[in-house]
């Protein structure tokens, strides 16, 4: 999770997250949306299939990306967004 409350004007945090495969991407963005929504919090928008290796769900101040293990390589938001706090980080 990255605080970019400094740096963009569209959102406070990005989460960017890797599934391995199809299935675990979309295991992980369904459980998001249901523990948010049983917490009254419903997505903005949502972007991408597990199919394209890429999902985005866009919470407001908060925006979830789930990436594959390739996509993530290839966009590099960790380093496109390297001004960035971490807030944390599990591997």
């Amino acid at each position: 999770m990255l605080d970019v409350r400094e740096l963009c004007s569209f959102a406070d945090y990005f989460v960017i997250c890797t599934g391995e495969t199809k299935r675990h991407i979309e295991a992980i963005w369904q459980d998001i949306g249901e523990i948010l929504k049983s917490k009254g919090v419903v997505p903005h928008h949502n972007e991408g299939t597990p199919d394209s290796g890429w999902m985005l769900v866009d919470f407001g101040s908060v925006i979830v990306h789930i990436f594959a293990p390739l996509e993530r390589d290839y966009y590099q938001l960790d380093k496109l967004w390297d001004k960035a706090i971490p807030v944390v980080r599990i591997q």
